[in-house]
């Protein structure tokens, strides 16, 4: 999770004053060469049936909700890279928090409000998501993310 408190012990890298806190929270992994990206991404789902699971291969991704709370549903990979459905866990990320997702983390998410959506700022890598675009859009094939379909899943919302 991402937004935890001001580290109580001295830090190399936190400072506060009167006017300002600032502290380290994570380094971010881009991946070798990666370039990292900052998305604005809306989420509109609310349906606790998943039956897509996505995962990055090549870097991290951390996701910010800004206007609301999100569910945010992660499951580790098997040995031969599809979802372990067994370590399927869903998190509630406050807004203002976050998450930070480990590459080959498979992924989806959800909101709980019928009919609005959750805007999030998302970073991420820039090839990721040129290569993701392409594969959505266009039906390329990925390269640096996977989609699986899962069947019979369902979180406790």
């Amino acid at each position: 999770m991402l937004g935890k408190p001001y580290p109580s012990a001295k830090h190399h890298s936190a400072f506060s004053n009167a006017a300002t806190d600032f502290w380290h929270e994570h380094a971010f992994n881009a991946g070798e060469h990666g370039e990292p990206e900052i998305l604005w991404v809306n989420y509109r789902i609310t349906d606790t049936a998943v039956s897509t699971l996505e995962k990055h291969i090549v870097t991290e991704q951390a996701i910010v909700p800004l206007t609301g709370p999100i569910i945010h549903i992660v499951a580790a990979s098997r040995p031969d890279g599809q979802p372990d459905l067994d370590s399927l866990a869903a998190f509630y990320v406050p807004q203002g928090s976050g998450i930070c997702m480990s590459k080959h983390c498979w992924h989806a998410t959800r909101i709980q409000q019928p009919d609005t959506q959750v805007t999030c700022l998302m970073l991420t890598r820039t090839s990721t998501t040129k290569d993701l675009v392409k594969h959505l859009v266009a039906g390329a094939p990925a390269h640096e993310s996977a989609i699986a379909s899962v069947d019979n899943v369902r979180i406790q919302a």
